[in-house]
């Protein structure tokens, strides 16, 4: 449609709002303050489950196992709850995540260990969806730019071309300049 940037990172915002896809932390957290200990996650996920209720946080359109950043997601979790001195609702997340796996088989996605994350950071929940949506608009405004270079329709998967091998170097290595 060649509709300007503002427009098009305004609409991509409005489609991300929502507990299925945005707003979906927001659940995970108001599930894991509903358990508010660890100890009673199973029984809590267990009755939601036998109930036929929708636990957020887990499922993806995409993969069908694991989402590959939810490991990383996981362990800074881990460290950051660790760190602000109470790791109930990182507690309450692992519990979780045992009981649907284990009874559903569907894995968890991005927004069950980001819910936990954030409040270990001190992040209000209302800024949890906007926090999350800033994530999104460097590649947003990435294929906004492509779009507009070539206007041809971009579909939804792409295949990654670019060089095959590039060398992670922590953070902590890079110079600092």
């Amino acid at each position: 449609s060649m509709a300007d940037i503002y427009s098009s990172v305004t609409s991509a915002i409005g489609t991300l709002k929502g507990p299925l896809h945005g707003g979906a932390n927001m659940e995970v957290m108001q599930l894991l303050m509903e358990i508010g200990d660890p100890g009673k996650a199973r029984a809590c996920i267990e009755d939601k489950l036998a109930k036929k209720e929708k636990i957020p946080g887990f499922g993806h359109r995409v993969y069908r196992c694991e989402d590959p950043r939810v490991a990383v997601l996981r362990n800074y979790a881990q460290i950051l709850a660790e760190k602000a001195g109470d790791t109930t609702y990182f507690e309450i997340t692992r519990e979780i995540e045992k009981v649907v796996v284990e009874r559903t088989k569907v894995f968890p996605n991005v927004d069950l260990y980001t819910a936990s994350l954030y409040n270990a950071i001190g992040l209000p929940m209302e800024l949890f969806t906007p926090i999350f949506a800033i994530s999104r608009t460097v590649g947003w405004t990435s294929h906004i730019l492509e779009q507009w270079s070539n206007n041809k329709l971009i579909r939804p998967r792409a295949e990654y071309i670019g060089p095959k091998s590039y060398c992670y170097i922590p953070i902590k290595e890079r110079a600092r300049g």
